[in-house]
């Protein structure tokens, strides 16, 4: 696991910045927007080869650190590498691939053509039948850009990340309009990509994707890395255990008074108890007679940690 914010994840072991074979470099990096800060010193180092995903809040500066990432912004403090370069010579060099939410598709061409286009920009493209069939394109070659889907748009948008063969890539939202098989196909490429060598850092709010997918996880909260590791890492770091089960009407109270009991919730009969031993409080379920269905006691998920890591008291 490499270093986030050092000061604000206590509860992970944290080991020296890597210093060389670097793809992402962030040093002190802060970014304001007026009287905003996006960012506030952010030290990020993400070496070559890692698969990593970006997760956060609505506003929490994952775009803007994506931006500064591509050289589209400027930091307003601190230093950015990117394949230990300037960014915006990365990306002259055809190092690098982005898909991006916002990226816009031409009318009136058809995949290939728009390909090929692509293509040529780059001194080492990735020859046009592995690029068609990475994507799941082959057999939509033909088609109009403007007749496709918003999943096989989402696929054509990620063929023309890839289309220069880069050593990065970032992804952002890139499973959105996919349907099931696509999406394992997809991540099955990232996948073989990774173990090529190249590095894969990817935005999503489908947090199954990241703890199956990402050899590391970054949440950012408020312009600030608040967690940094691996999913198992982070989901360990916010503790407790959930004995859920499904039980007619269930005595609240009675449910509560079970050892080691901090929470309880009952949604459409099925009860879930937060506990801080999972163990003990299914034993002392089992010796109270509740005549329960269907027990599980189970860690955090990832969902857990996040809405823990991200969730912000009123005061």
């Amino acid at each position: 696991m490499t270093l986030g914010s050092t000061s604000s994840i206590p509860t992970m072991v944290q080991p020296a910045l890597q210093t060389s074979a670097s793809a992402v470099s962030f040093v002190a990096i802060g970014k304001r927007y007026g009287d905003v800060d996006a960012l506030t010193g952010i030290d990020l180092e993400i070496p070559v080869g890692q698969t990593v995903a970006l997760l956060g809040p609505n506003g929490a500066g994952k775009s803007t650190a994506i931006g500064l990432m591509l050289g589209l912004l400027e930091p307003t403090a601190g230093r950015v590498r990117t394949l230990s370069l300037e960014p915006r010579d990365a990306i002259a060099g055809g190092r690098i691939g982005a898909m991006l939410q916002t990226t816009g598709l031409p009318p009136g061409v058809t995949i290939v053509e728009l390909l090929t286009f692509v293509r040529r920009l780059y001194p080492r493209p990735l020859a046009e039948a592995d690029l068609l069939e990475r994507s799941g394109l082959t057999t939509l070659r033909g088609r109009n850009v403007e007749a496709l889907s918003g999943g096989e748009a989402q696929r054509l948008r990620f063929a023309l990340a890839i289309a220069g063969d880069p050593d990065l890539v970032f992804l952002d939202e890139p499973t959105v309009g996919m349907d099931v098989d696509t999406r394992r196909a997809f991540w099955g490429d990232m996948r073989r990509s990774a173990a090529e060598g190249r590095t894969i850092l990817f935005a999503t709010h489908y947090l199954d994707e990241a703890d199956e997918v990402a050899d590391r996880i970054v949440v950012l909260d408020r312009g600030r890395i608040v967690a940094d590791g691996t999913s198992a890492e982070i989901k360990a770091s916010i503790g407790g255990t959930t004995v859920s089960f499904s039980l007619a009407d269930p005595d609240e109270q009675a449910l509560a008074r079970l050892p080691e009991v901090t929470a309880i919730r009952v949604e459409h009969g099925r009860v879930s108890l937060s506990s801080t031993d999972g163990d003990a409080t299914a034993r002392a379920l089992v010796r109270a007679g509740f005549p329960f269905r269907g027990l599980e006691v189970r860690g955090p998920d990832l969902e857990d940690a996040f809405v823990a890591l991200t969730r912000h008291d009123a005061a």
